[in-house]
């Protein structure tokens, strides 16, 4: 079986056990213990998992949107301020259903421009706002996510084209793959990645390496990554040599 298998077999049996012994996953996967155990001290490096005495625990639930967006505000902030200089008006934008591109909706206020949005948050941030041009694609509704997902967010997706995508994401590991939690949420992040001309990744330093156990995309699908200064200086340093713009703002920057 080859590691990438036994890894991603480990995280499952993990994520359905809460905690599992090293004997239990060598036995699940037919391997060594001495296999098992690089296995884990390697999905530990990439912050997937956390081992502990005799095996490993993952807790990988990402928080609901109202506490997600209640972290790390100023670097949200700071993040988000950036962002909203590089869009012209009268250009149109996706936003996806991040807490930290929901600040970027903040800064949109009074803008001329066009946005197209799963984000409820963002909805309802910018549906008073008339000089904001508003689409809502459509979905089944995640509540505890605050967004709408599902293959109508796809298919609405395949039927617009965006001058930028602003996307956010559980976790960056270290070669530059931006990855998510949830599996059911990776391929509308891809259709809208297909929508945007330009594709910026909008994530603060608790993203190096963050979470998540299913790839959105490649370092190289992205344009830009906006973080905040204390970010993983390897992590920005593959990401640069994959061809990607890293642009680094303090945390004091704001809206």
């Amino acid at each position: 079986m080859l590691a990438e298998q036994r890894h991603q077999l480990i995280l499952r049996a993990l994520r359905s056990g809460g905690t599992v012994s090293v004997t239990d996953l060598a036995e699940q996967l037919g391997a060594s213990a001495a296999t098992v155990r690089r296995d884990l001290l390697k999905l530990e490096e990439d912050g997937l998992l956390t081992r502990v005495h005799g095996g490993a625990v993952v807790e990988d639930r990402p928080a609901p949107f109202a506490e997600a967006a209640e972290a790390q505000v100023p670097e949200k902030d700071a993040i988000a301020a950036r962002a909203a200089e590089l869009i012209e008006d009268g250009q149109s934008v996706i936003l996806d259903s991040g807490t930290t591109v929901h600040r970027l909706a903040r800064a949109l206020h009074g803008r001329h421009v066009t946005v197209i949005t799963n984000n409820l948050g963002v909805y309802e941030e910018l549906l008073p706002d008339e000089s904001v041009e508003l689409m809502l694609l459509g979905g089944m509704v995640v509540r505890e996510s605050r967004m709408l997902d599902g293959f109508m967010a796809e298919d609405n997706l395949r039927q617009v084209h965006a001058d930028w995508l602003f996307m956010g994401a559980c976790g960056v590991r270290p070669g530059g793959q931006v990855m998510d939690t949830t599996v059911a949420e990776v391929p509308a992040r891809r259709a809208m990645i297909s929508a945007g001309d330009k594709v910026v990744l909008l994530a603060d330093a608790t993203k190096f390496p963050g979470t998540g156990m299913v790839k959105i995309c490649d370092p190289g699908e992205l344009d830009l990554v906006i973080t905040t200064t204390s970010a993983h200086d390897a992590t920005c340093t593959a990401l640069e040599e994959a061809g990607v713009r890293v642009e680094r703002v303090d945390a004091d920057r704001r809206s």
